[in-house]
């Protein structure tokens, strides 16, 4: 999937209301008619976290995630979730970011160009909820992205979970969790500063 958006103030805002929206259907660029209008707005705190969209997601398609990422999209906040299913087909899942309900789902395409097909890792020791749980142990804060990765030069190529958590103090940090003992490395410097471009406030 391998979206990177930033989330403004994800964890700055809090909902008041009850305000919703409701979903409508559409097409995608791969021409699969999914929901996708959110019940959270743009802007707005994502009331429902990666390991409630985990289950969502698994609950509507039995299989592995192996990447959650909350996006925005079509002005609101979905989770955005890679599943390997039991059929060892992969899916798209989105899972509303306010009520942890499914919008849509999708199957990848059978043109042989997902290269998830022939690359990505469709599983490890240590799932993505419990490197969650490791991460925040870390760094507190908001989970915005998780990606299981096996080909990353700066891990050696080693099976390992990427984390991104929001900070209380606004800034973004990632992480790196062994997909196979658990142990966590902070993978990029987590003083709030520097050039990071999945955070677009800088001061």
């Amino acid at each position: 999937m391998k979206r990177k958006f930033v989330i403004a103030a994800v964890t700055a805002a809090v909902l008041v209301g009850g305000t919703a929206a409701t979903a409508v259907a559409f097409s995608d660029d791969d021409g699969h008619d999914r929901e996708a209008r959110s019940s959270v707005k743009s802007g707005d705190t994502a009331r429902t976290g990666v390991a409630e969209a985990v289950t969502s997601a698994v609950e509507a398609v039995p299989g592995t995630v192996t990447e959650a990422e909350l996006d925005d999209e079509d002005g609101g906040l979905v989770w955005e979730l890679d599943v390997y299913g039991s059929d060892k087909v992969w899916h798209d899942v989105t899972v509303d970011a306010g009520n942890g309900k499914v919008l849509g789902k999708h199957t990848s395409d059978d043109d042989g160009d997902d290269d998830r097909d022939r690359h990505a890792p469709r599983s490890a020791p240590v799932s993505l909820n419990a490197a969650v749980d490791a991460a925040l142990k870390t760094q507190s804060g908001t989970v915005t992205s998780v990606d299981l990765d096996d080909n990353d030069g700066r891990s050696g190529g080693a099976l390992h979970w990427e984390v991104d958590v929001r900070g209380k103090d606004g800034g973004q940090h990632e992480l790196n969790v062994d997909a196979n003992t658990g142990k966590v490395t902070v993978d990029r410097s987590d003083d709030g500063h520097g050039d990071d471009d999945r955070d677009g406030d800088d001061d």
